[in-house]
């Protein structure tokens, strides 16, 4: 793989490892890497294991392009976003296993797993757009709509609030909260568990149970990406 993710692949599992050495910003380049690393994944026929460093997951979009506008922070978004749908649709489970903090976008990814796993800790799991001045996209409404119950997305998307990872189980951000010494054995038996799934059964039953959900997220990246071009143009 490239720099900033490796693929492993054991027993039909494919940890894909995002690490940037800092906070794990999701630049175009990271974006790409994690592509082609579900492109191996795919190929492999493998149930995935998306990861991060430790004690970050993912501090979101690369804040340098985003606040600098223009058509590279779209491409960003409108990558970004096409990833969590990808995850959301992906043929075989995907297991998030969160190492610390999660941010922004990196919370989007996080929802756009089957399962999700989490550390405890004293780590930020917090979708923060509306705390630094960015109105929420529609495709992270969407995304996030699924997953969190109804008070906790409300407090998540409006008010940015801060979840801890005990808390983030209530809430619908996690599955799962294990000791940091814990989290690579639990993702990894987890995923080696679902590789008994039938393949086809589980991709055809998931894609019918979110059919409404892809639908209306594939709208809102086209609008977000819309609404986004539209301002970088003027």
């Amino acid at each position: 793989m490239g720099s900033l993710v490796s693929y492993q692949l054991q027993g039909g599992v494919a940890t894909i490892t995002m690490d940037d050495g800092k906070v794990n910003a999701l630049s175009l380049t990271m974006l790409g890497e994690i592509n082609e690393a579900l492109d191996r994944a795919e190929a492999d026929e493998a149930v995935v294991v998306l990861t991060g460093r430790p004690g970050r997951f993912s501090g979101g979009f690369d804040l340098g392009v985003i606040t600098g506008g223009g058509l590279d922070a779209a491409d960003m978004l409108n990558t970004g976003f096409e990833l969590a749908e990808r995850l959301l649709s992906f043929p075989r489970p995907v297991v998030v296993a969160t190492t610390g903090h999660t941010i922004a976008m990196g919370v989007f990814l996080l929802l756009s797993g089957d399962y999700r796993i989490g550390v405890r800790g004293h780590f930020k799991i917090v979708a923060n757009e509306v705390a630094i001045g960015m109105t929420m996209p529609a495709t992270a409404l969407t995304i996030s709509r699924q997953r969190l119950t109804p008070a906790a997305f409300e407090r998540a998307m409006l008010l940015a609030e801060v979840f801890s990872p005990d808390d983030a189980v209530a809430a619908g951000f996690l599955d799962r909260v294990v000791e940091e010494s814990e989290l690579q054995e639990a993702a990894a038996e987890h995923a080696k568990a679902l590789t008994a799934l039938d393949a086809d059964a589980h991709k055809y039953s998931k894609l019918r149970s979110r059919r409404e959900m892809l639908a209306a997220l594939r709208a809102a990246i086209e609008a977000d990406d819309a609404a986004v071009r539209g301002l970088a143009a003027t």
